[in-house]
């Protein structure tokens, strides 16, 4: 079957991408192939009552389907050019901001009106976080919560079905670039397109690494962070998030200088497990209807490692240390901060009569037999650092699960249109390590998109 444009991917670029697409050339014909579930037929087989923990399902309903990863991770809209990707880089900082705002107004017209939108530009918080070593970066932030997102992403796809030709649960073998255009090669058939946007998000690195490879496409090593998932009460960091809500801290640690930043901060939330590639990992969600509030905060603390020659698998050293996660707590591994800093393991009834109750199900056990002594050291000094703007956050009870990865593509070799040397084959999001979130990632796919209709 032959289309004008065929996206890979249904995450926010995608999306957005199809979008655009569909708003400023209705009479192109679109196609658009998702490796998992509808949005209405993804569900998490993980109820905390039968199913406790990860099956490990052939696809994750959490990483894949309409809405990609960003489907259930709170929805949180950074727009600003200071962390979430190097788009700006590309396009411009003036552009990508005034991407960020438009992807923000087509929210608000699908369902997102009404939710608020935060400020980190409180400067007692700021002064105070300098003055203890940390720096708080500037953003403005649109909470959708994962409800609302659900919401929005409902109501576009609600808009683009009958324009947009839409293959579920329909992996993408390979691309192949033929005179013309490209073919895309899949388990159901081969499609043919003029254009081709590649918008496959972090969980798509290998397939990513192994297109580039093949059509030899430079790449650029890129980084890993691995850290955990900080569980604490509510009240604790209250005073940073009822003012910025996503509170971004990032810190140099003294004895090694590394960079270790909090991120994905889920006020009144709850902790979740995924699975990328088989390997389950812990992430975080919270939610705007106060009905789904719970009387915790958590936000993942994440040590930046970049690797220089000769190794150049960033992704695979995060995953094996996310392996030996598993294989020690049959997935996630839960800790008491008290329990870490003396130097032994959680058990079932330290974490029964922890004053912090746990969102999520997972198997106490000792961080310290997972994470490198380097980066637990580093997440261990960004306690105590962040203790001193949010005291109890160091206390005993505090809860790590382990371990949290963020997997970076490396980086695809793009132009200023983030167009690949092939003409008319583009890779935007998350995929092409230029973006790493949901703001950035939406943005890029409006911006090929208006290329592509010739704006």
């Amino acid at each position: 079957m032959q289309y004008d444009v065929i996206i890979v991917g249904g995450g926010p670029g995608g999306i957005y991408a199809a979008y655009e697409l569909s708003q400023k050339k209705p009479g192109l014909k679109v196609a658009l192939f998702e490796l998992g579930h509808p949005l209405e037929k993804r569900k998490c087989p993980i109820d905390g009552v039968k199913v406790k923990s990860c099956v490990k399902c052939p696809v994750c309903a959490i990483m894949s389907g309409f809405g990609g990863a960003g489907a259930f991770s709170d929805g949180k809209y950074n727009i600003t050019n200071q962390f979430g990707g190097t788009l700006y880089e590309k396009i411009g900082a003036r552009k990508a901001t005034e991407l960020m705002w438009y992807v923000d107004g087509v929210n608000m017209a699908h369902g997102g009106e009404g939710t608020k939108i935060y400020k980190a530009a409180n400067q007692d918080i700021k002064k105070k976080c300098l003055q203890n070593g940390l720096n708080l970066l500037d953003a403005e932030v649109r909470h959708l919560g994962t409800d609302v997102n659900y919401i929005v992403l409902k109501n576009l796809y609600a808009e683009m079905k009958d324009k947009i030709d839409f293959f579920f649960d329909t992996p993408v073998q390979t691309i192949d670039a033929v005179e013309g255009g490209y073919n895309v090669v899949t388990d159901k058939g081969v499609y043919s397109c003029d254009k081709c946007i590649v918008s496959v998000g972090r969980s798509g690195s290998k397939w990513m690494e192994n297109l580039c490879k093949k059509l030899d496409i430079p790449t650029e090593s890129n980084r890993v962070d691995i850290g955990v998932r900080v569980e604490l009460p509510a009240v604790v960091f209250s005073h940073l998030t009822d003012e910025l809500y996503e509170s971004k801290i990032v810190y140099k640690t003294q004895k090694y200088e590394d960079n270790v930043r909090t991120f994905c901060m889920n006020p009144k939330g709850i902790v979740v497990n995924e699975n990328t590639n088989g390997i389950v990992t812990v992430n975080g969600h919270s939610f705007e209807d106060p009905s789904k509030h719970t009387e915790n905060t958590n936000f993942a603390l994440l040590v930046n490692k970049h690797f220089s020659e000769p190794f150049h698998d960033s992704n695979g050293y995060g995953e094996s240390i996310a392996r030996l996660s598993n294989m020690l707590g049959g997935g996630v591994l839960v800790q008491r901060f008290g329990d870490l800093v003396r130097g032994r393991r959680s058990t079932e009834s330290r974490i029964e009569e922890c004053t912090v109750v746990p969102t999520l199900a997972a198997t106490p056990g000792d961080l310290s037999l997972v994470l490198p002594k380097r980066i637990l050291d580093g997440i261990v000094e960004m306690i105590y650092a962040l203790d001193k703007i949010a005291p109890g956050t160091a206390n005993d009870d505090t809860l790590l699960y382990g371990v949290e990865v963020k997997f970076y593509n490396m980086e695809v070799g793009v132009d200023e249109n983030l167009e690949t040397s092939y003409p008319g084959l583009y890779v935007i999001g998350d995929g092409s390590g230029v973006t790493h979130s949901l703001s950035h990632a939406s943005a890029s796919g409006v911006y090929v998109a208006r290329r592509i209709a010739g704006e």
